[in-house]
C-alpha cells in the first residue's frame, strides 16, 4: 500500500509567526526540525498501519525545508520547485491515500498564519464560488485521481473548516488559534504522538474513505493583494477581470486551476 504525505510548516505545533517559515534565521532552523519530526511521526504511523511505500513532498515556501538526513529513511522525499503538482507533486492514482501534515486555514479565515498558496499575492481564493484552502485545493487534486485525503493535521480552525471536506479522515489538532500569530499548542512530543497514532489508524481505514471531488471544469477566482497584481494577472489571455482586485479563470480541471495559481504567483514575484 502506497501512502503520500504532503508537509507544510504553518500548521506545525509551535509555529506561530511568519519568520518561523522564512529561511535565514534561528527560529526557522528550529521550526524546520519541528516540521521534519511531525513528518517522521506521520511516516512511522503510516508504516505501522500497513503502508509498504511512503512518499513525502516538502510543500512549504521554497520547498527545501525538511531536513533529509533527519527524515525517516524508509520514506522517499521530493524537495524543491518548480514541480508539477506543486504541494502534491508525485501523487498519482497508485496511492491508497494522502496525508496533509502541518496544514493551515484558508486566506481570509481566522487561523494561525492562515493563507492560500501565497501570502504575498492572494488575499482570498475561491473554487466554484467557495472559499478555498490549500487542503481543499489539493484534496480535490487528489480526488480527481480517486485518492482520498486520509489525515489532516494543523490548528483548530483548519480542523473545523477543512476537516469536514474529508469524512472518515483522521483530523489532528495540534494547536488552538488565539489569533493570526498566536496559539496555544501541544508540546512537540504530544503532537507527534497524536499524528503517529492517527496516521496508523488512517492507513488501516484508507480503503473506506471516499475521495473529495469538485465539479470540473472549475471556476477559479483570485483576490489579489493589490490592483497592480490584478493588472499583471489580467495580461494572461484567458484571465477575466472581475473587479479591481479579482481575476478569474475557467479551468478545465483542478490541476489547471493549480497551474494558474502558480503562474500568477510567479508573475507577481517579478513585480517591483
Amino acid at each position: 500500500m502506497k501512502i503520500f504525505i504532503s508537509v507544510d510548516i504553518e500548521g506545525v505545533a509551535g509555529v506561530v509567526v511568519p519568520k518561523q517559515g522564512q529561511p535565514g534565521n534561528l527560529e526557522y532552523e528550529h521550526s524546520r526540525r519541528l516540521m521534519t519530526e511531525e513528518a517522521n511521526a506521520a511516516i512511522a504511523g503510516a508504516f505501522a498501519g500497513g503502508a509498504t511505500e511512503v512518499l513525502v513532498n516538502d510543500s512549504h515556501g521554497p520547498m527545501i525545508n525538511l531536513i533529509p538526513d533527519l527524515l525517516d529513511d524508509r520514506a522517499e522525499l521530493i524537495r524543491g520547485q518548480i514541480k508539477p503538482g506543486s504541494m502534491f507533486a508525485g501523487l498519482d492514482d497508485s496511492y491508497a491515500g494522502a496525508m496533509c501534515v502541518g496544514y493551515h486555514a484558508a486566506a481570509a479565515d481566522f487561523g494561525v498564519l492562515a493563507h492560500t498558496y501565497s501570502t504575498r499575492d492572494f488575499s482570498a481564493v475561491r473554487l466554484n464560488g467557495l472559499p478555498a484552502s490549500e487542503a481543499m485545493v489539493f484534496g480535490a487534486y487528489a480526488g480527481a485521481m480517486a485518492v482520498p485525503v486520509i489525515l489532516l493535521s494543523g490548528d483548530d480552525v483548519t480542523a473545523r473548516s477543512c476537516g469536514a471536506l474529508f469524512p472518515g479522515a483522521e483530523v489532528v489538532t495540534v494547536k488552538t488559534a488565539l489569533g493570526q500569530r498566536a496559539a496555544k499548542a501541544l508540546s512537540p512530543q504530544m503532537a507527534r504522538a497524536r499524528i503517529r497514532d492517527a496516521a496508523e489508524r488512517a492507513v488501516q481505514s484508507a480503503t473506506r474513505i471516499k475521495p473529495y471531488t469538485i465539479a470540473e471544469p472549475c471556476a477559479l477566482e483570485l483576490d489579489l493583494t493589490s490592483a497592480v497584481l490584478a493588472d499583471l494577472c489580467e495580461t494572461i489571455p484567458v484571465a477575466r477581470r472581475h473587479s479591481a482586485l479579482t481575476v478569474g479563470f475557467e479551468a478545465p480541471s483542478i490541476g489547471d486551476a493549480i497551474r494558474w495559481m502558480a503562474v500568477c504567483c510567479m508573475l507577481g514575484s517579478h513585480l517591483v
